[in-house]
């Protein structure tokens, strides 16, 4: 296709992959500790999770609509975010020990950065960008029948008759 990546993105990307080899490096040399290397692909990870929701943000915008896009995973998404908030919570409070809450920012911001996201995406396709009863695609639904009864179908005694 026509789609190629953005400079700022190329740039990010470069950053993230420069900054990923050079933690790499450092660690076997011991001037950098194992955890704090898994802590950085971490921040890596929430860097781009943050990215990658906003450009179908302002497609969304810009285009007025949210037509030809699938909306369930957005939903699973905010499932997930919300059950991974909740154990986030339950581990603490089940522990007695909220430090595992702010103990691990980059779950905490995973979640709610998804969770944030996925409540604009439903927001556009439910309310601002609703689709009309008009405009909804005439797609086949399980119960619709594979044949129509306006062509009748031939009997099978004729294929008998025309074979011999």
């Amino acid at each position: 296709g026509s789609q190629s990546f953005s400079r700022p993105c190329k740039a990010a990307l470069a950053a993230f992959v420069i900054f990923a080899c050079v933690s790499a490096i450092l660690l076997p040399l011991h001037a950098l500790k194992a955890l704090t290397f898994l802590y950085a692909l971490s921040y890596i990870k929430l860097a781009v999770t943050l990215t990658k929701y906003l450009p179908q943000v302002f497609l969304n915008i810009r285009r007025k609509s949210t037509r030809g896009w699938n909306i369930d995973n957005i939903l699973l998404d905010l499932t997930g975010g919300s059950l991974s908030l909740a154990q986030l919570f339950l581990d603490a409070a089940c522990s007695h020990d909220w430090t595992k809450v702010s103990g691990d920012p980059v779950k905490f911001g995973l979640g709610f950065v998804s969770m944030l996201f996925d409540v604009i995406f439903i927001v556009q396709h439910y309310c601002i960008y609703r689709q009309r009863p008009a405009e909804a695609t005439t797609t086949p639904k399980l119960a619709d029948p594979l044949l129509t009864t306006e062509t009748p179908a031939r009997p099978v005694e004729a294929d008998v008759e025309t074979a011999s």
